[in-house]
């Protein structure tokens, strides 16, 4: 079982693949949609969660989602065909770097929890080259738990001439609730198909997974969602 299918594994029963509770969603989207007629653009959707969110609040909406995965964009289009939006919707088979537009959007999602860690800048560099000028970017990110760490983050992000017009930090409860639902779910599949030649394998991504958050990310983690738009260019 490859990376990507042990990643759908574990977020089953998750929202999204990011540790933001099912209302802080439904919030951010609320924000970041402003009109309910944008094209809107998601770099690495997986199955389209958050899309598929938008298109139906929306339905003068239009999406695009790119992703690496085959498998999640399968899903992603088997539910917005039951979903009655699959004709407002594009996927996109490949890396989001790879992608070549066949628009400007008005706005971009980036939320990956899994990005490197205070470096936003390919997410920024890549979601400028296919937002219009007064786009919006939904970009979402990890930091560590240390004073100057989030500080140094919104600061960077600033400093490439984005700035925040909205932002959630995930509490303690959606941090906690991410982890154990991911490592949860990975470790229920492998019990109900204990014959399946991953099973095995499941069950110690879980365990690693778990250890590592309890052991060391609990304390050191958190996760930032940031609303942002760039300032009208002057001459």
């Amino acid at each position: 079982m490859d990376h990507q299918e042990l990643a759908r594994l574990a977020h089953l029963h998750h929202p999204v693949a990011a540790p933001l509770a099912d209302d802080t969603v439904s919030a951010l989207l609320r924000r970041a949609v402003r009109r309910g007629d944008e094209r809107v653009l998601h770099l690495g959707c997986g199955s389209g969660a958050w899309l598929l969110r938008a298109l139906t609040a929306h339905p003068q909406l239009t999406a695009d989602g790119v992703d690496p995965d085959p498998a999640a964009l399968t899903a992603a289009r088997t539910a917005a065909e039951q979903l009655g939006v699959i004709r407002r919707l594009g996927l996109h088979h490949r890396a989001p770097t790879d992608f070549v537009p066949p628009h400007r959007y008005d706005l971009a999602l980036c939320i990956d929890a899994a990005a490197p860690l205070g470096d936003p800048t390919a997410a920024l560099t890549t979601a400028a080259r296919h937002l219009t000028p007064d786009g919006t970017l939904l970009l979402g990110a990890s930091f560590r738990q240390h004073p100057d760490d989030l500080p140094a983050l919104v600061e960077s992000i600033t400093t490439a001439g984005w700035l925040p017009v909205h932002g959630h930090t995930s509490s303690r409860t959606e941090l906690d609730d991410y982890a154990w639902s991911r490592t949860g779910s990975l470790t229920a599949w492998a019990l109900e198909h204990p014959d399946h030649p991953a099973a095995t394998q499941a069950l110690q991504a879980a365990a690693d997974q778990r250890t590592t958050w309890l052991r060391e990310d609990r304390t050191a983690l958190g996760f930032v969602t940031l609303l942002l738009r760039r300032p009208a260019a002057t001459d």
